[in-house]
Order: C-alpha cells, then structure tokens, then sequence
C-alpha cells in the first residue's frame, strides 16, 4: 500500500483528475445504483471547495491590499479590459454562430415557477446591492461581489496598521492557502463522485432531441477557447498562446467542468495562478472578480438561447437588434451568478429584448436546464479558465510593454 501511495503522489494533480474521471464513469456504467453513494465523494468536495472560497477571497483579497506599498503597481485596469474584450467577443460568437446554424427549441415547462429579472436595470440593480451586501452575510451565502468590495474597503483601511497586524493578515492568508491545498488534493476523488452522479442519474437520452442545440452551444465555446481567446493572448502579449490555453483548460477548465460553479473553482484558479508565478498583487482580486463578471460562457448561452426562441416563434432579428443583443448579454452575463445555472436565469432578459412573453421565455429556461448537464459544464469551464488566462495575459501585455519577457511556469 505504501509503494501505491508513493506513486499515486508522484503523478500530477491533473493525471490523477483524470483516473478519477475515468473511474467515476466505468463504475456509474457498471453499478449505478449500487454505488450510488460515491455521489457523496462529489458532494463533499464541491461543498468543501464552496465552504472555503468566499473566507479565502476574503483574507487573500484583504491582506494582498492592506500590504500593497504605495507605487507598486498592479495590472487590474488590463485585466477589466480583457474581461470586457473576452465577453463581447463570446457574444458575437454565439450571435454570428446562432445567424449561420439557426435553431429551434422544443419548448419545455419545467422552469415556469422560477424567478428572473424584469430587465437591464433590475440586473444592475441587484449587482450593486451585492456590492455593498453586510460582509458577514456576504461571506455565508457566497456572494463575492459583496466579499470582494468590503475585502478591497477593509484592505484599503488596513494599509495604514502596525506591521504586526500586517504579519498577522499575512499568516492567516499563509493558513487558508494551505487549507486550500489540502482540498485540492481531494480533487481525483471529488470528481470521481461528480462524473458517476452526472452519468448515472441524468444520463444521456434525455439529452437526445436536443443535440443540435447543445452541439451549437458546445461548438462555439469550444471556438472562444480554441480561437478567440488564443487570438487575445497573441494580440496582447505576442507569444504563442495555446501553452498557456492548454494549461488554464486542463488544470482549471477540468475541475469547472465538474463543479459547474465559478465560485467553487476560484481555489482552483488561485492555485494556479501561484504556480504560474503570476503578480501576487493582482491575481488574488483578478480571480473572484472574473468569477463574477467574466463570463464569456454565460453570453453564449444567452445569445444562443435568445435567438433560438426567436426562431421557434417567428421573429425576425434585424442586425441593429443583434448588434445590441450582443452588448446586452455581454451586461446580463456579467450579472450572473457563479453558480450551476447561474446564466440561464438571464434569458429572459434577453428575450425581452425582441417582445417575446415571460411565459415562452421561462419555457426556454426549462429547455435551458435540460441541456445544462452538458451546456452548463462547458460554460463554467470556458469562464473559469479564462479568469486565469487573462490575468496571464494582462501579466505578459505589461511586461510587453516595458520590453521585457515574463517567463510563466507551464510544464
């Protein structure tokens, strides 16, 4: 047992992320219902991940500015403007996609009793009341707009306290990393139990009628990783980018896949970002902010979705319409919220945009939530990954910019 433990930890995380993979679906395949309680394996990381992310923004975020020395200089005004590019870029993807490979829904009833938005404004409405939601309150229901903005606020006042109490922010943050770490490396058997409870409860043939849809959804995010988003890294940094794609998508875009939570994975991403030797200055705000606004998955599903109801009722959609439908889910996506299904609740919004009913709409959300064991796995993937692409990107862009070379560790 020893000899089979020292070579298990041998292996890379991600080798062992896939054994767990590949587990999970042979035995859901095999024994769903015998093994049926591996879903707690699952469970227990996702809600461990969950538990954990908004105390560790928190001190990470706090302590990062608190110890800020003055005219040192951080590369967030970069990565908001990647994470704007990123997200208009995804929605004119799934607009231009949507144009050339038009779909129609089998509309479902099965979300008709879930709230969404009534418009633009209620979305901005409910960002800024996160924004300055009571910090406890932010912290137990994990809303990282609320934990972000008081993080940054104590931060700022922190920066002028006595170096002890700087060195004291500075262990705990040393503390939670290291409790991350511990989580993590529960990660092969977390996602384990996350494969064999998606395969043997939902299945695939309930997927069936819809593949046209999903393979549309799925294709255009695949197209934003494999293109859009190396197009980015290229024009900002002038380096091949697909090394740095290929790892944010393995090390991070896995473990998304399977959470299907933003806000569960930013661990995940942070973890990386430190092994990237990425700015410590910026990557601990840059991450739980992408996990909130960056999301360039969300705007594809909006997009896609919107326009698929359009052609199942008739509607012709116009370029000008299209054009702000595209600046419009670039705004709703930025609203949604980093959990499972966080986006499709955005549909309506979007829909209203071209007079169709709330009730059609929230039938569109119900088709939403069918295709979501696969759609809104990819989707959280591709946002997640890109949090921490384009905080390397921003990293390599200023380096650029001086002339320099930034070195990122990718094995």
């Amino acid at each position: 047992m020893k000899s089979i433990f020292r070579a298990w930890n041998k292996l890379s995380l991600i080798v062992q992320i896939i054994i767990g993979l590949v587990i999970g679906i042979s035995l859901a395949v095999i024994a769903p219902k015998q093994l049926a309680f591996l879903t707690l394996f699952g469970d227990l990381f996702v809600g461990a991940l969950k538990a954990i992310a908004p105390l560790m923004v928190f001190i990470l975020v706090m302590a990062a500015i608190a110890q800020h020395k003055s005219g040192t200089k951080t590369n967030m005004s970069t990565v908001i403007v990647l994470y704007i590019v990123g997200t208009l870029s995804a929605g004119l993807c799934a607009v231009v996609a949507s144009f050339l490979f038009p779909q129609t829904l089998i509309l479902a009833k099965s979300a008709e009793k879930v709230a969404a938005p009534d418009n633009i404004i209620s979305v901005l409405k409910t960002v800024l009341l996160n924004a300055i939601d009571n910090p406890i309150n932010a912290i137990v229901n994990t809303n990282f707009l609320g934990v972000l903005a008081w993080a940054i606020i104590i931060g700022v006042a922190l920066r002028s306290a006595s170096d002890s109490t700087k060195d004291l922010l500075s262990d705990l943050s040393d503390a939670i990393t290291k409790c991350v770490r511990w989580i993590i490396q529960f990660a092969p058997i977390g996602v384990m139990g996350l494969v064999f409870n998606s395969i043997s409860t939902s299945g695939i043939g309930a997927l069936a009628k819809y593949a046209s849809l999903i393979l549309l959804l799925v294709g255009t995010m695949v197209f934003i990783a494999l293109v859009v988003n190396p197009l980015i890294v290229f024009l900002a940094s002038h380096q091949n980018p697909y090394p740095l794609v290929f790892k944010c998508l393995s090390n991070s875009g896995i473990t998304a896949f399977f959470t299907r939570s933003s806000a569960a994975n930013i661990p995940v991403n942070l973890e990386l970002c430190e092994d990237l030797g990425l700015d410590v200055n910026t990557y601990p705000i840059s991450i739980p902010l992408g996990a909130t606004i960056n999301m360039a998955g969300a705007a594809v599903t909006i997009a896609v979705m919107s326009l698929a109801a359009c052609n199942t009722m008739g509607v012709k959609v116009d370029i000008p319409s299209a054009i702000l439908l595209i600046f419009l889910t670039a705004i709703s996506a930025a609203g949604a919220s980093g959990v499972a299904g966080g986006s499709l609740l955005l549909i309506p919004l979007a829909c209203s945009l071209f007079g169709l009913p709330a009730d059609i709409s929230m039938q569109v959300v119900g088709v939403g939530f069918i295709c979501g064991v696969i759609q809104d796995s990819c989707e959280t993937a591709l946002n997640s990954s890109t949090d921490v692409l384009l905080t390397a990107t921003a990293e390599l862009h200023e380096y650029r910019k001086r002339g320099e070379k930034k070195i990122l560790n990718i094995k």
